[in-house]
């Protein structure tokens, strides 16, 4: 089961706004992306972070 879910977090905000997955095995580091944020109201950079459960 080499798939991971993450929590995306905005940078600017710190709110957390999307969920994803990625295999580890193909992908070292963390995940940054340009997605918009519902909260700032514009595109920001969001970063990976653990899922809270």
């Amino acid at each position: 089961m080499p798939q991971t879910k993450f929590v995306l977090e905005c940078k600017e905000c710190g709110s957390q706004n999307y969920t994803t997955s990625k295999n580890r095995q193909n992908v070292q580091g963390r995940i940054t992306l340009r997605k918009h944020c519902p909260r700032c109201n514009k595109h920001t950079e969001h970063v990976e972070t653990r899922l809270r459960r």
